[in-house]
């Protein structure tokens, strides 16, 4: 019996911005019977937007969490068994900053066929929009949470962007993007530009690039919305 492969499975970022996925995708999603998802309610009912025929109890469904190793034991004994497997984040493509990287790993390391699909990705729309230097860039995930920890990494991260002319890359909980924010403009110097990237593909969709100096003049309230932040000194 042959192995099954693996569909990396992007989803929306907004749920009614349907037209940011190629309609190629439902062929993948046609081809799996077996889905470990990160949310598994979100995917199903991203799944039968995009296919309303789709009898979801004719599937089986996992849900990831922090792939324990309970979790990558099953996944890989159902590739194992010729079931081709789709992972699903709860938004954007599976893989990037999403615990389905862990997944992804085992299956390489067990030479399973893995396939990406197009879909939108929060991280390379901000940068693209950004204005900032698409050649060299990172992603540095979340800060850290306390003040004087975070600050100190922005200061940081400032001087490498400057050293290296590196786009620096992260995200934070939406309801600290507040004090996050208040944290670069009180840690950066005022010619480092920083862009905020809100409800990227929603209708409310937010994607600005100003100086540290400009962004003090008119500070943000994104309060527990979805955003991107980028910084380039």
């Amino acid at each position: 019996m042959s192995q099954g492969k693996v569909y990396l499975i992007p989803t929306v970022l907004h749920e009614e911005a349907l037209e940011t996925i190629p309609a190629y995708l439902l062929n993948a999603v046609k081809d799996c019977s077996v889905f470990f998802t990160e949310n598994e309610k979100t995917a199903r009912r991203f799944l039968k937007k995009i296919w309303r025929e789709m009898v979801i109890d004719d599937y089986q469904w996992f849900t990831i969490h922090k792939a324990e190793e309970e979790v990558r034991s099953q996944f890989l004994q159902l590739l194992k068994a010729g079931k081709n497997i789709g992972i699903i984040s709860e938004a954007g493509c599976p893989g990037v900053a999403d615990p389905g990287q862990v997944l992804t790993e085992a299956a390489q390391q067990a030479g399973i066929t893995i396939k990406p699909l197009v879909g939108p990705s929060s991280l390379l729309l901000a940068l693209m929009a950004s204005g900032m230097n698409g050649q060299c860039f990172q992603f540095h995930g979340y800060l850290p949470i306390d003040t004087i920890e975070r600050k100190k990494k922005l200061r940081e991260l400032e001087t490498d962007s400057h050293k290296r002319n590196c786009t620096q890359i992260f995200i934070e909980t939406p309801y600290r993007n507040n004090p996050l924010i208040k944290d670069i403009l009180d840690s950066c110097r005022e010619e480092t530009r920083l862009c905020i990237a809100v409800d990227i593909t929603a209708p409310a969709e937010s994607i600005r690039t100003k100086s540290v100096k400009k962004w003090k003049q008119e500070v943000p309230d994104i309060h527990k919305r979805l955003a991107i932040f980028l910084l380039h000194a």
